[in-house]
């Protein structure tokens, strides 16, 4: 995948398929411990023990399917980037998985499209509360998918207009944290 935002999705369609109705990502950047941190949190059924000795076995899938790649590639380019996969579930509780990157690392693929990432996910699952932050240093902005839809009185029949807005909105936010926006040359 040539984007975190990829990843990011990947992940949580598996959140999604383990019937989440809340998710939590993060994207925490500290360009001093020169640290990329993506964590993301679901409440969906969680796996036991078994599954998740075998969930970064790119012949293993917990889908049905023949295959799983996104886990084990995500672990792989962890390892790349001089970091770390941690992946932490239990039945009934939900999943966590936190993957460390070395920022600087010529392997770290960009974070890509997020905005899109967001967009796609609220809106082919308006049932699910999304959280997200991401965090470059002492800097962050954050959204709730809940209270933004309570805040516009999102409706089925406004949803596709306001939905492109909240995109917008998205892409305008991730700008203005990493300075692209009021920071400009005078």
């Amino acid at each position: 995948m040539k984007e975190l935002s990829l990843h990011i999705l990947d992940v949580v369609e598996n959140s999604l398929r383990a019937k989440a109705k809340k998710v939590r990502i993060s994207i925490l950047e500290d360009t001093r411990e020169n640290r990329l941190e993506l964590v993301i949190e679901d409440d969906g059924e969680g796996m036991d023990e078994e599954t998740l000795k075998m969930v970064r076995d790119p012949f293993f899938s917990g889908q049905g399917k023949k295959v799983g790649m996104g886990i084990p590639l995500l672990d792989q380019l962890t390892r790349q980037c001089e970091g770390n996969l941690e992946i932490l579930s239990e039945k009934g509780k939900g999943t966590t998985v936190r993957a460390t990157f070395q920022r600087d690392n010529l392997d770290l693929p960009p974070l890509g499209k997020l905005a899109d990432t967001l967009f796609v996910i609220m809106a082919s699952h308006p049932e699910v509360e999304l959280e997200f932050i991401h965090r470059i240093d002492d800097c962050q902005w954050l959204f709730n998918s809940k209270k933004i839809e309570e805040e516009l009185d999102l409706t089925e029949e406004n949803r596709g207009v306001l939905l492109p807005a909240i995109r917008e909105w998205i892409e305008y936010q991730e700008e203005i944290l990493k300075g692209g926006i009021g920071n400009e040359d005078k």
